[in-house]
């Protein structure tokens, strides 16, 4: 499985991280793309759950 940050986006005073991790499709069993802006420090939470 592929997990990457992506870049850091910086609005503000508040500092966010694009997350894109590759997942596998339940139905078709192709791999997707998921994308996600958070905080840094949920970065890595946020790849290890399913």
């Amino acid at each position: 499985m592929a997990k990457k940050t992506v870049a850091s986006l910086q609005t503000s005073s508040k500092r966010l991280t694009k997350a894109i991790k590759m997942v596998k499709s339940p139905k078709s069993g192709a791999y997707v793309f998921v994308e996600s802006v958070m905080p840094p420090e949920m970065v890595n939470e946020w790849i290890a759950k399913k």
